[in-house]
């Protein structure tokens, strides 16, 4: 089961941080796998909220449904899942030097025979971590002004 972790600092405050990471569909904004992500409910952001992602992974297309499942002060939750993988992302957001410390965790289970791309998923995964730390610092930057 892959996982990749990313430890890194932005201008922010966490609250500004988790308001806007806890909307998923701004994951057009800072993951350089997604395509597109549209929310799948109404209202306030919450937990339960349901977005429908699509993603190009190493040249695959992907769907997943994520849902916001921990939404706190200083942690974001979101679970997708489909038919071939399960991924949680885990973000911790802590004060830092008037900004914010980011931990975002993504942790990929496949289900059924991609289990066995597993250690070649790492290696794209980790990848796709570096890239993903680089935009969301960029994008999370500009909202401090």
């Amino acid at each position: 089961m892959p996982t990749v972790s990313r430890t890194f600092t932005v201008k922010p405050t966490p609250d500004v941080v988790v308001d806007y990471l806890a909307d998923f569909t701004h994951a057009e904004e800072w993951d350089p796998g997604t395509e597109s992500c549209t929310r799948l409910d109404s209202g306030p952001i919450q937990v339960g909220s349901r977005f429908h992602n699509e993603s190009k992974i190493a040249g695959v297309s992907t769907e997943l449904v994520y849902e916001l499942v921990t939404l706190d002060a200083d942690k974001v939750v979101l679970r997708g899942e489909n038919d071939s993988a399960t991924s949680t992302d885990t973000i911790t957001v802590t004060p830092k030097d008037g900004g914010s410390e980011i931990t975002y965790e993504a942790v990929i289970e496949a289900k059924g025979v991609g289990k066995l791309a597993e250690p070649l998923m790492k290696l794209v995964f980790e990848r796709i971590g570096s890239e993903t730390e680089e935009k969301m610092t960029e994008v999370l930057n500009r909202l401090a002004g």
